[in-house]
């Protein structure tokens, strides 16, 4: 199993994600993507599948409906959960061999990021609401 990828800046899991499946350090991802959506508001979909594309891995995203949550759960898929009481801003995390990485896996027990541990779940966490998956994978109907 791979060293799970802990986020740096609050709102960064999205980066972390990427880090995580391009086996890149959190701080060059964040070097590409650039640090002022990490610390402010996130990042969307569309950047974090551009910036996968940028290492050769064609990633495509959609939003989850009951018909494809499935994606979800394919190697390598990285999930955005809806916003909730648990993630007030939702949250990346990677499907991988089974479980979840998540970058701020005691978010819920500790909400200053400079405490921030990562590590794997075995059950999603919260709902899914977009899956950027591989675009090799094929997408159901």
């Amino acid at each position: 199993m791979d060293e799970p990828i802990t986020q740096e800046d609050d709102f960064g899991c999205g980066a972390a994600c990427v880090a995580f499946v391009t086996k890149k350090p959190y701080s060059v991802i964040i070097a590409l993507l650039g640090d002022t959506n990490a610390k402010t508001k996130g990042y969307y979909c569309r950047e974090l599948v551009d910036i996968l594309a940028g290492f050769d891995l064609a990633y495509t995203y959609c939003y989850v409906k009951l018909h494809k949550v499935d994606l979800a759960y394919l190697e390598g898929s990285i999930v955005f959960l809806k916003r909730s009481k648990k993630y007030p801003s939702g949250h990346y995390i990677v499907r991988h061999e089974g479980q979840w990485m998540d970058s701020w896996i005691n978010f819920t027990k500790s909400k200053d990021v400079n405490k921030a541990e990562s590590g794997y779940r075995k059950k999603l966490p919260g709902i899914p609401q977009y899956v950027l998956y591989k675009s090799t994978s094929k997408p159901l109907a």
